[in-house]
């Protein structure tokens, strides 16, 4: 498929039971490293956890139960500025829906939002509005899962702003809602600056640029005093929890030798932000391990660990600097956990709607998926009665 061809394919996922059997073999035969006693989460990922969840995905987990779930929701592919990529597309039955591309982060994919599929595209069904209803377009980044390995350098956020606005022209929709969590939360951002035309709203949660001051000490001094405190705060828990973003922003190739044969690795590479850091926390909602493993093997069985490792890698040049100011009006979603600072949002985003929620955590649509739909109906019905 060229660049240039605006072709979009049905696509099935069809893992050969080759690759299944290779992946539990591999399994079985992890080499397993030692670990100091009594250290738990503190120097990484927790080697009994670990163990049990690696043991459960070569004994439990049912990957092609998942496919199958996977397989329900109409998929394509289609080429965009010569990037193969993956999409799932749920139209509503209700014939006025709003538009609404969904955008996942790292280390997830498009299976992250199933839960929310139904509620969205058809809330008549699920006990709401049928008014509140969204046309669904959920692509996997490029060089994540079924979107396959990315081929040459330059996809950074921007890049893949400007795909899915080729995407959405591509699948007819001239007027959208963009939603994202963490890388999410950055691309759909940019969409609406490199289509303001287009975008006629932006929601996001887990805002990943919007924590931490990028250094300039006139930036932290025009914030509030208490978003002033946060920003330092979270300067200091991302000292201590950067290391993983480090490495692949700057050498995404190293690491991907490692995730690239052993499976065990690549669970244990994904796992800390999917534990949220530490499991045992009783302060956020924890995440189905089917659903973890889902993300995992989605990376493994398409040898994309280290594609999607090398997104950190596209946008480090960037990483702390202004994002062009956007006149699109923008939600966001704080849930547990969450680091955004309003203050900081507010630079460069025209933040019309700020809620904080008590509950889920940094994948909210895996562990808040009932308060991010109903704050994302909120938001865009504020849209809608502004037409």
């Amino acid at each position: 498929m060229s660049g240039t061809s605006s072709e979009i394919s049905p696509f099935r996922i069809d893992v050969p039971q080759a690759d299944l059997d290779d992946l539990n073999d591999r399994l079985a035969r992890t080499r397993w490293p030692d670990a100091l006693p009594g250290v738990g989460w503190s120097y990484g990922v927790d080697r009994d956890y670990l163990l049990d969840l690696a043991e459960y995905w070569r004994t439990g987990y049912d990957w092609r139960a998942h496919e199958a779930r996977l397989n329900e929701i109409p998929q394509f592919t289609t080429a965009v500025d010569g990037q193969n990529v993956h999409f799932l597309h749920m139209r509503s039955p209700e014939p006025d829906a709003t538009p609404l591309v969904l955008t996942h982060g790292w280390p997830s994919t498009p299976a992250d939002f199933l839960d929310i599929l139904g509620p969205l595209t058809d809330p008549r069904a699920h006990g709401g509005d049928p008014a509140d209803a969204f046309h669904v377009v959920a692509p996997s980044l490029p060089g994540f899962g079924f979107s396959g390995p990315t081929r040459e350098s330059g996809w950074d956020v921007p890049r893949i702003a400007r795909a899915w606005a080729e995407l959405m022209a591509r699948l007819g929709y001239e007027r959208y809602v963009a939603q994202g969590g963490d890388y999410g939360s950055l691309v759909s951002c940019a969409l609406g600056r490199v289509a303001p035309e287009a975008v006629i709203g932006v929601h996001v949660n887990a805002l990943a640029d919007a924590a931490t001051a990028s250094g300039s000490g006139q930036e932290l001094s025009d914030l509030s005093e208490a978003d002033r405190q946060k920003a330092v705060a979270n300067q200091m828990w991302w000292f201590g929890h950067n290391g993983y973003a480090t490495q692949m922003a700057l050498r995404p190739q190293t690491i991907a030798y490692s995730l690239n044969d052993s499976p065990a690795g690549q669970l244990a590479w994904n796992l800390e932000w999917f534990v949220d850091w530490d499991p045992t926390a009783t302060d956020h909602a924890p995440i189905d391990r089917d659903a973890v493993l889902t993300n995992v093997a989605t990376y493994w069985l398409t040898g994309t660990a280290g594609s999607a490792a090398r997104l950190y890698r596209e946008s480090g040049t960037s990483w702390g600097s202004k994002p062009e100011p956007s006149g699109v009006p923008t939600a966001v979603a704080n849930f547990l956990g969450d680091r955004a600072v309003r203050g900081l949002a507010e630079r460069a985003n025209k933040v019309v709607r700020w809620r904080e929620y008590p509950v889920g955590g940094h994948f909210a649509s895996l562990q808040a998926p009932a308060e991010l739909v109903g704050d994302v109906r909120e938001f865009v019905r504020t849209l809608r009665n502004a037409d």
